[in-house]
């Protein structure tokens, strides 16, 4: 729903604490609407959460209230060689962590980290390196927070058996218009449902153990400093739950590796980099090697492949729905993001070896 200036200015004013300069659109995020703040000596990020996707936005600003104080509170014991921050809550006049406007829709507001960006491709091995080490900084700053302590706010988010019944719901119901593109996604499916259960599998026999994940760390989710080029923050945790945290791994190296970037209509030109995957994963196992287990090493190719069939998956399963999940700009937008993602997975079997190469040389 578009929003009036006027209209954004009164819910901005709940959160203010000061008279409002700007408002202005913000990021690239595809699911919540996202606008910058500016007061007259600070920012915040205000947002309307996507309640269509998110149906308890309640328990999900718990979740991240929960979250974020922990890690608030470990920093104090936390060696880092850098600043190291996180979206912090901030309530309205009325002491609320949200607000409900005229229309019943639900925003929140969050504080800004100053002096950095982000971006949408990793930009070099030293870029690669510090991606790595933000997720993993992350995981480690919540390792000891107990999965069970946060409500699980998206049911089935990021487990590929269920998406693929889901696929197939929406295909038994859907008259699908043939063309190439949409046969390609069909036969690509097919041909590896068979192993869309090997993470969850892996966990339901106790070979894999359940953490609290952040669930979307994609490469735009991690600030990196302005002046020092050091990560600096994992934004973006309306998805933290309990979960895998090889989910986290292998869609943080599905997003980084793909040089190109997921909105490209060069589909059949996209491929996994491998030099990239080393450099995450390095800057990753810096900080895990600490938390992983041997089980865990055992999985990391399975979930870097998974993880980006996942996706391709979820996109054409949007668009045989008619695109009612994730936005779009034109009707065939998740089609054509589906085939980048199949395109990419394909990439990801091709250099199965070297990929489980570099995994074992980083152990």
């Amino acid at each position: 729903m578009t929003q009036s200036q006027d209209s954004l200015n009164a819910i901005a004013n709940q959160f203010a604490q000061g008279s409002i300069k700007n408002i202005q659109p913000f990021g690239s995020g595809n699911i919540n609407d996202t606008f910058l703040v500016t007061l007259e000596a600070s920012q915040f990020v205000l947002q309307r959460i996507n309640t269509q996707v998110f149906r308890q936005p309640e328990h999900v600003m718990k979740n991240i209230y929960f979250c974020t104080q922990h890690i608030h509170d470990r920093l104090s014991n936390f060696k880092l060689d850098r600043r190291w921050e996180t979206p912090q809550v901030i309530f309205t006049h009325e002491n609320q962590d949200h607000h409900i406007d005229e229309n019943g829709l639900f925003w929140r507001a969050l504080s800004f980290i100053k002096n950095s960006r982000s971006h949408d491709t990793i930009q070099n091995l030293d870029h690669a390196e510090e991606i790595g080490y933000a997720l993993g900084t992350f995981h480690s700053l919540i390792s000891d927070l107990p999965p069970e302590r946060l409500t699980d706010t998206l049911e089935g988010f990021h487990i590929t058996p269920i998406y693929l019944q889901q696929y197939k719901r929406v295909l038994s119901e859907t008259t699908v218009k043939p063309s190439p593109e949409v046969n390609y996604c069909l036969k690509f499916i097919r041909d590896r449902q068979s192993w869309a259960h090997v993470l969850e599998n892996a966990k339901h026999s106790g070979k894999l153990s359940l953490r609290l994940m952040h669930g979307d760390p994609k490469v735009n989710n991690i600030l990196i400093d302005s002046a020092t080029e050091k990560a600096v923050s994992v934004i973006d945790l309306d998805t933290v739950k309990p979960g895998l945290i090889h989910y986290d791994i292998g869609d943080c190296l599905r997003s980084g590796c793909n040089a190109i970037g997921e909105e490209t209509e060069q589909w059949e030109t996209v491929r996994f980099e491998p030099d990239l995957c080393e450099g995450i994963l390095r800057g990753y196992l810096t900080v895990a090697k600490a938390f992983l287990t041997d089980s865990d090493y055992l999985y990391l190719f399975d979930a870097i492949r998974l993880i980006t069939f996942e996706l391709g998956l979820r996109f054409f399963t949007d668009y045989l729905a008619g695109n009612i999940y994730f936005k779009t700009t034109y009707p065939e937008h998740n089609l054509m993001r589906a085939l980048v993602q199949f395109g990419l997975t394909k990439s990801i079997e091709s250099q199965e070896l070297s990929i489980r190469s570099i995994i074992e040389d980083l152990r």
